[in-house]
């Protein structure tokens, strides 16, 4: 899964995410990006969008936070390896794939 780059057209443009953090820890994550030659907002923004696409490398950092037995993290991984060969072993595109959930939610409105 790439990091996805693609706007939407409803709801307001300006929603602001917004944490706090030292002054310090600032200073790095500046010098970091202007290293890589990013801004705050690109940086963020492709974070938040590999989140939410389901970025496998996104994935596996948010499994090393959450708070999980070794067990469950280890399952939750194996299952997202299966999911994944499963839909590559398909050889759908992203365009196949929504077509398919068309059809489920037209089949099943109730899921």
């Amino acid at each position: 899964m790439g990091i996805p780059t693609e706007t939407i057209d409803y709801g307001k443009l300006n929603k602001r995410i917004v944490f706090t953090d030292n002054d310090h820890r600032h200073a790095q994550l500046l010098v970091r990006l202007r290293t890589d030659g990013l801004s705050q907002a690109v940086f963020f923004r492709a974070v938040v969008g590999a989140y939410i696409a389901g970025d496998i490398d996104i994935q596996s950092f948010v499994d090393k936070l959450k708070t999980q037995s070794i067990k469950r993290k280890t399952k939750s991984k194996n299952l997202r390896r299966s999911g994944a060969k499963k839909v590559k072993d398909l050889a759908l595109n992203e365009g196949e794939i929504e077509n398919i959930f068309d059809i489920l939610a037209e089949e099943h409105p109730d899921l």
